[in-house]
């Protein structure tokens, strides 16, 4: 079929379904083009919660299928790109979470968002990046173990310095690898031109930028600015909507790696075959998302 036949059967099969598309700042345009809603990971746990629709295509990867299964068990919460993963999230599992507990009692467990569902079920409270900041600071323990983006958690630390902080060694693969030159570089090309990056890069990074924020928090900052210009430190996707949203405004990437390949699998055909099939269903144990639920809840109620 050809992209408007797609989209106009994709469009019929919403109605008929019930349903609605959920995509994240860094997919495709083409997938921004067609969802009902995008935005960062915050703005998508809440958009899970609170919709009535009975399906949920989730065009994104597999922790944000799952974390909107979590929230809306009642729901169908289909995958499009079964094998769109997240290498951070598969950097820590369940058991690690639970030696790390053991060897630090009375330590809350904060968990970033991009994490499975099993080490959800096993945290004291989850987090976004535009919420970790005020999170961390907000709950009642002094000592935090911070999981799993080590780069995310030194940069809470350097704002919440009052409080003791333990890392798990995980990370961003496309964010970490931004260097400091790439910095330099950006700055020389472009002098003046303000850096926003996102908090998930390295400390050399986050500390040079002009602004370090979540993808929401970049859009918002671009919005309010009154520069014309911009480079921009985090996954290319977010240039989509930055440009949509500000035309007379232009931006850069402060590095030509900063593409994350499994956010980019999803396709409008995809998207297509998960609504006509109902593939790919995402399934959580109740017991794993029952205990999920409590720090996914916690987060949202600090939000």
């Amino acid at each position: 079929m050809e992209t408007k036949q797609i989209k106009e059967e994709i469009n019929r099969m919403k109605k008929e379904r019930k349903a609605i598309i959920l995509a994240h700042l860094y997919q495709v345009d083409e997938i921004q083009e067609i969802a009902d809603f995008t935005g960062d990971s915050l703005e998508l746990s809440r958009k899970t919660a609170l919709t009535d629709a009975e399906t949920i295509v989730f065009c994104g990867v597999k922790f944000m299928a799952e974390t909107a299964k979590i929230l809306s068990p009642e729901k169908m919460v289909l995958l499009p790109a079964l094998d769109a993963g997240c290498p951070m999230a598969d950097m820590i599992a369940r058991d690690d979470v639970l030696k790390l507990k053991k060897n630090n009692p009375g330590a809350a467990v904060v968990c970033y968002v991009n994490s499975s569902a099993e080490v959800k079920a096993v945290s004291d409270y989850c987090c976004t990046s535009a919420n970790a900041v005020n999170l961390v600071r907000s709950i009642p323990e002094q000592e935090i173990i911070f999981i799993p983006d080590k780069n995310l958690g030194q940069y809470i630390a350097r704002k919440v310095p009052e409080k003791n902080f333990i890392f798990w060694e995980g990370f961003c693969v496309t964010h970490h690898r931004i260097r400091g030159k790439d910095l330099t570089a950006a700055r020389k090309l472009h002098p003046g031109v303000p850096v926003l990056v996102h908090p998930e890069c390295q400390p050399e990074i986050t500390k040079g930028a002009d602004f370090t924020g979540s993808t929401g928090q970049i859009l918002k900052h671009v919005r309010e600015s009154d520069s014309d210009e911009f480079i921009i430190g985090t996954e290319m996707g977010i240039l989509y909507r930055l440009t949509t949203e500000n035309p007379e405004k232009s931006f850069v990437l402060l590095s030509t790696g900063l593409i994350c390949p499994n956010m980019k699998k999803t396709r409008l055909y995809d998207v297509y075959m998960a609504l006509l099939e109902k593939k790919h269903q995402v399934h959580i144990a109740d017991d794993i998302r029952r205990k999920a639920l409590v720090a996914l809840n916690r987060m949202l109620e600090l939000s």
